[in-house]
C-alpha cells in the first residue's frame, strides 16, 4: 500500500505538531492578605517586648530586677538567635553563601526561628523580594517608598523599621523560595514555628528557675533572657532595612541605598556592613575592609574548618577592589578568596 499525505508510512494518520505550553508567571504576592489575627500577634511581639525594655531600668536600678544568671542567660539566647538570623535565615537559606551538611542546616533554621521574627520560609520569601526591588517599587522595606524629602523619609524610615510588618500582602514562598519548599526538613521547621516561639520565650524562664532553684529567678530570666532580648534583637535586625538603608557609608558602589553602619556591627553580627552585602550579595563576609568586625563571617570561617559547611563563598578581592567607591583610603580585610583557603584546599592538606 501506498502512504497518501493523509496517512503516514504505516498508514496511520499523521500527528499533529506537539504545542507548546506556556507557564503562567508565578505570582509574586499571594493572592489572599495576611489575616487580622496574624497583624494582632505581630502587634503584641511588638509591643510587649518593647514595654519590657522601657520598664527594665528602673526593675533593674530599683528593685534589683538583674542577677548575673540573668545576662548570661539572655546573652547566650541572643548570640543563638541572632547568629541564627544572620548566619542561618540570610547568609545561608536566602542567599546561600556557602553550603552547609543537614545538621547545621537544621541547627541554623531552628536558632533562626528563636528570634521570632517569622517562619523561616516568610522570612526569606520577603527577603529575596527586598534585593529583587531594592529601594525601587516593589521592596517590601524601603525607607525611600514615599519620597526623598525629609517628611517622606521620615515617613518611610518608621515604614521600613516596623509598619510593613503590618502590610496585608505576603510575598509568595512559591515564587521567591521553591527550593527551600522542596526541603522537607526546612518546610518542617518553618511550620513548627508556633512551637518554637514558645520554647524561645519559655526555655530561659525554665532554665533560670533551675539554675537559682527560684519562682524569682524563673521570671527574672523570662522579663530579660526572653522579652528584653527579643525586643533588641528584632530592632537590631529592622534597623539593617531603616538605618542601613539611609544613613552610613557607602564603601562600594551600588544601585541603591545600601550604607555601611560601624556601631551596629557587633550586635547585628556584621550584618550592618549592609554596603558591600549589597554589592555582592552572595558573599559570606559583608564586613571585607580592614577592621569590619564581622562575626558570622568569623563562624562560617570555623564551621568551614570543621567540615560542617563547605563551597564558603567567600568575596573576591580583585572583584571587589574594582568596586571600591574611592572616597577615602581603604584596604581590605582578611578573609577574601586569596587569603582565605577553600574548603577542598584544606581536606586535601
Amino acid at each position: 500500500m501506498t502512504a497518501s499525505p493523509e496517512t503516514d508510512r504505516i498508514g496511520a494518520p499523521p500527528q499533529a505538531p506537539p504545542t507548546v505550553t506556556r507557564r503562567t508567571p508565578l505570582p509574586e504576592i499571594e493572592p489572599e492578605p495576611t489575616p487580622p489575627l496574624d497583624h494582632f500577634l505581630v502587634a503584641l511581639f511588638v509591643t510587649i517586648p518593647l514595654l519590657a525594655v522601657l520598664a527594665a531600668v528602673p526593675l533593674a536600678w530599683n528593685l534589683g530586677w538583674l542577677g548575673w544568671h540573668d545576662v548570661v542567660i539572655a546573652l547566650v539566647f541572643y548570640v543563638i538567635s541572632g547568629m541564627g538570623i544572620s548566619m542561618g535565615f540570610h547568609r545561608y537559606f536566602t542567599h546561600s553563601s556557602f553550603k552547609a551538611n543537614r545538621g547545621l542546616k537544621i541547627a541554623l533554621a531552628v536558632a533562626g526561628t528563636l528570634a521570632i521574627e517569622g517562619p523561616v520560609l516568610v522570612w526569606v520569601a520577603d527577603h529575596r523580594r527586598h534585593h529583587k526591588y531594592s529601594d525601587k517599587e516593589g521592596d517590601p522595606h524601603s525607607p525611600w517608598r514615599f519620597g526623598t524629602d525629609w517628611k517622606a523619609l521620615t515617613k518611610g524610615f518608621g515604614y521600613a523599621h516596623i509598619g510593613w510588618l503590618f502590610n496585608p500582602n505576603r510575598t509568595s514562598q512559591a515564587k521567591f523560595c521553591p527550593d527551600l519548599l522542596a526541603d522537607k526538613d526546612v518546610s518542617r521547621i518553618s511550620r513548627w514555628f508556633p512551637g518554637l516561639v514558645a520554647v524561645s520565650l519559655l526555655a530561659p524562664a525554665l532554665i533560670g528557675g533551675l539554675w537559682s532553684m527560684s519562682i524569682a529567678g524563673a521570671l527574672t530570666a523570662f522579663f530579660w533572657a526572653s522579652l528584653v532580648r527579643i525586643c533588641l534583637l528584632h530592632h537590631v535586625t529592622w534597623s539593617i532595612n531603616s538605618v542601613c538603608h539611609t544613613f552610613g557609608n557607602e564603601d562600594f558602589e551600588v544601585r541603591d541605598k545600601s550604607r555601611n553602619v560601624a556601631w551596629l556591627a557587633i550586635p547585628s553580627f556584621g550584618e550592618s556592613w549592609h554596603n558591600l552585602h549589597h554589592s555582592d550579595p552572595t558573599c559570606a563576609r559583608h564586613g571585607a575592609l580592614k577592621g569590619q568586625i564581622d562575626l558570622s563571617a568569623r563562624v562560617i570561617a570555623w564551621a568551614e574548618h570543621l567540615g560542617w559547611a563547605y563551597d564558603v563563598r567567600w568575596p573576591d578581592g580583585e572583584r571587589l577592589s574594582a568596586r571600591l567607591t574611592g572616597v577615602r583610603g581603604k584596604s581590605l580585610g582578611s578573609m577574601t578568596d586569596r587569603q582565605a583557603p577553600r574548603s577542598g584546599d584544606r581536606k586535601a592538606a
